[in-house]
């Protein structure tokens, strides 16, 4: 199958309302959620009386599916049979310049009819939405429904007779509560409810009698209650004036056309781009990521009316607003929207001033989602065990003693909130949106310029394969972290001191390259001689122009890479044969040169051929074999846009 994926995004909003087929066909399989748990969307066509199943499992025959098409807003199948060309294309407007179209809990559905032997054909196209995507278990249990008249539209909803919004926390979970909407235009079909409550369906009449039809529906979710925000109860930023889900879905309906077109224009200039940057590999790549890393998040407004973005560490731990994931995440942001990443750092910035966190470095999240209630990562005793929400940390005092230093990472994520306050102030041409956390900013820094050059036996994103005493790349990041604080300082005009960090940063990375040198490439750690890793973190020197570590640097680790890398990609580093495909394109950011580039990326384009596992785009997983290691539909993706922002910000 051309265009073979692990798994087709469909329906993507946030990290509840996300439906995926793991299938090459879509017929071949139920859909499902990001976690793989069934969430059933059955498809029937009627030709001429005739029932064919294009989507979902069931015993009619099928119209047979020829061809999909995945773009960075859509993903588009193409179906034959009965003498009739079916297309259908799964639209989620995703655009990250418009926030409130962004943040809205809709996708669209577009069903084309055309005739193959040129005869007229009359069709009804069904869209069976079952209860279960509205449920955290798979049980039978009691639910409500009905219709709604709409300006312009009808929509019929569905929903459990008995809620509890927030409810429960963690990982491997989907919704328990909220509504679920198929809504479609005055005159362009009907929406049903079940009688059982079983099924929403949604039907549309097309006809081939000129040659050709179109029709549409909307597909909608609306949470109730989004997030726990240091508890405050917020819902999606669509919300924040009051709004209603019934007036996002009468706009949604009126605003199709326009709508439609803007994402594809979006499309169309995202591919130009990324080819320009990587060929057409690095499309495909792309075009797969992009809805999965904007729709791991939730976006909404604060009580000051602030964009707050929160990620969710999907299948890690389910941490909310993780700064080591948001870390890698950013090139996307950074590309088209950098009050995105703003959002991501708010939540990290509110927690750090809070009594309860008494340490001189960045905390690593914020809770769990959807509780951004404090930071849960590295609890002491048996705090741990607790497996649906957590206790609210955020308003616990100084004395309470939370946290165990030993599962910290301190100089992983003082760098990162540094690189993402500086890579911010690089995007706005200024940096006043960090200058009410110089306080942070600061101290920070001061830990990364005591601990960063050589850090001691300290957790670092990437120890998969157990803690690097004297980690050579978590020493990168301090680097390139004091660096970023050098870029800060300069643009509050503290140019003394901005010099001082920058010469700090300068004899530090001198002192790094002389300790790192291993002949053809650089070490694992400081104190041995044998292993190797990607060395990621140093892209930033790049991005910000610093010019910390010589070219030839950068070269010979291109060089190295391309020589050790196996069928699926380079890895992580020389213990093992996994990697991080974030990682692997930050490191072909290092060179402009377009064979290098494609040679880098080929590999990661080979993964999405031919891994055996179907699940959303992981990015961990194993450079032989193509099996994923249980990450799935993170946000980190966002990272495999960086040769395209370094091209972008190069040229300016």
């Amino acid at each position: 199958m051309k265009n073979r994926v692990p798994s087709v995004p469909l329906i993507l909003s946030d990290p509840y309302f996300s439906i995926w087929s793991p299938a090459d066909r879509l017929y071949e399989s139920e859909t499902v959620h990001w976690t793989g748990k069934t969430k059933r969307i059955r498809g029937i066509a009627v030709v001429d009386g005739v029932e064919y199943r294009f989507m979902g499992l069931g015993a009619e025959p099928v119209l047979t599916q020829t061809a999909l098409e995945i773009t960075a807003t859509s993903s588009k199948y193409f179906f034959e049979g009965a003498g009739v060309k079916l297309e259908l294309t799964f639209l989620s407007p995703l655009l990250l310049s418009d926030l409130d179209l962004l943040s809205r809990p809709l996708s669209y559905i577009t069903a084309k009819i055309s005739s193959l032997d040129g005869k007229n054909h009359e069709t009804e196209v069904s869209f069976y939405f079952n209860s279960d995507l509205t449920k955290n278990t798979d049980k039978p249990l009691p639910m409500i429904w009905g219709v709604h008249a709409l300006e312009g539209a009808f929509a019929a909803w569905m929903g459990q007779r008995n809620q509890a919004p927030l409810s429960h926390s963690g990982d491997d979970v989907t919704i328990d509560w909220g509504y679920l909407y198929l809504a479609v235009p005055d005159g362009g079909g009907r929406v049903l409810a079940a009688g059982a409550g079983d099924d929403l369906c949604a039907k549309l009449k097309l006809s081939t009698s000129d040659g050709k039809d179109e029709a549409f529906f909307a597909a909608a979710y609306d949470d109730i209650a989004s997030i726990n925000y240091f508890g405050d109860i917020r819902r999606g930023y669509w919300a924040r004036d009051g709004k209603t889900i019934l007036a996002v879905i009468e706009e949604a309906i009126r605003d199709y056309p326009s709508i439609s077109k803007r994402c594809a224009d979006f499309d169309r200039e995202l591919n130009e781009k990324a080819a320009a940057a990587g060929g057409p590999g690095y499309q495909r790549i792309l075009n797969l990521s992009y809805r999965q890393t904007i729709a791991a998040h939730k976006l909404i407004a604060d009580e000051k009316g602030e964009v707050v973005f929160i990620s969710k560490e999907c299948f890690s731990n389910g941490c909310a607003a993780t700064v080591d994931v948001s870390y890698p995440s950013t090139p996307l942001y950074l590309l088209y929207n950098a009050e995105l990443v703003k959002g991501m750092l708010r939540p990290i910035f509110r927690f750090a001033k809070l009594p309860v966190w008494t340490f001189d470095f960045a905390p690593h999240d914020a809770g769990r989602f959807p509780h951004v209630t404090g930071q849960v990562y590295g609890l002491k005793g048996d705090r741990m065990k607790n497996t649906e929400t957590y206790p609210p940390y955020y308003a616990y005092p100084a004395n309470a003693d939370v946290y165990d230093l030993r599962y910290q990472m301190p100089v992983e994520e003082c760098g990162n909130m540094l690189v993402m306050m500086a890579a911010v102030a690089r995007a706005e041409g200024n940096a006043e949106f960090s200058r009410p956390y110089q306080d942070l900013a600061e101290k920070w820094a001061r830990y990364l310029v005591e601990f960063g050059p050589n850090p001691g036996e300290q957790l670092c994103t990437d120890d998969f394969a157990g803690h690097l005493a004297s980690n050579c790349n978590l020493a990168a990041k301090a680097i390139v972290g004091l660096e970023a604080y050098a870029v800060l300082l300069e643009m509050w005009d503290e140019n003394a001191k901005a010099a001082q960090y920058h010469t700090r940063a300068k004899n530090f990375a001198a002192d790094w390259q002389r300790n790192t040198a291993r002949g053809d490439h650089t070490a694992l750690v400081f104190d041995k001689q044998e292993g190797w890793s990607l060395k990621y973190n140093l892209i930033w020197d790049k991005i910000f122009g610093s010019k910390l570590f010589d070219e030839d640097l950068f070269k010979a680790e291109v060089k190295f890479y391309l020589n050790n890398q196996n069928v699926y990609g380079v890895p992580l580093d020389s213990r093992r044969d996994y990697t991080k495909s974030d990682w692997i394109l930050w490191t072909a950011a290092f060179t402009t040169d377009k064979a290098e580039r494609a040679a880098l990326i080929a590999p990661l384009e080979a993964f999405l051929a031919e891994s055996p596992d179907r699940v959303p785009f992981s990015d961990w997983f194993d450079t032989k074999t193509g099996q994923h290691y249980y990450f799935q539909n993170r946000t980190v993706q966002g990272g495999l846009f960086m040769p395209l922002l370094a091209d972008t910000w190069a040229a300016k």
